[in-house]
């Protein structure tokens, strides 16, 4: 898929946020913070107690596209783990997150945010980004990107981080 104007616009506003809106950094809580989306928002906090594994993505983002597959991965090999795993698409329209869905089938909860709110909360700065919450609600990793060679950084760190 190409970059259209509405693409372009929807990531420059998700990267300029206000100078006020600070960067969430490592050991911040987020518990506060609402997922839009699902049937009704779910506050971050409803999962306290739980591993969090929260990504933003798009459907013109190409490196989601090896992100998914990693992350269904990990869906099967976390399973019976305190995890949750959620990837929250960016984009306006939904029916372009449902075709990449279609191509990009997802063994975990998906929630839509077309006006970008939690990324500009969060002071997104690239597709994909995702996040380790700990069950206390503090965000202990942070990786931005997605490539081949970052599948065996970021299995080993789930696998480490997250225990029964």
């Amino acid at each position: 898929m190409r970059l259209t104007l509405k693409h372009l616009l929807l990531l420059s506003a998700l990267l300029t946020s206000p100078l006020s809106t600070p960067a969430i950094e490592l050991g911040e809580s987020v518990s506060e913070f609402e997922i839009p989306g699902f049937a009704q928002a779910q506050s971050l906090s409803e999962l306290k107690g739980k591993w969090i594994y929260l990504d933003f993505w798009a459907s013109w983002c190409v490196p989601c596209r090896q992100s998914f597959p990693f992350m269904n991965d990990m869906q099967t090999k976390l399973q019976g783990k305190n995890i949750q795993i959620i990837a929250v698409n960016v984009d306006v329209k939904k029916t372009d997150a449902e075709r990449f869905l279609l191509q990009n089938p997802s063994k975990f909860p998906v929630a839509y945010d077309p006006k970008g709110e939690l990324p500009r909360k969060m002071n997104l700065k690239s597709m994909p980004t995702s996040y380790l919450i700990n069950p206390q609600g503090k965000v202990v990793f942070m990786h931005a990107g997605f490539r081949a060679e970052d599948k065996k950084l970021l299995e080993d760190k789930l696998l480490t981080e997250v225990k029964d």
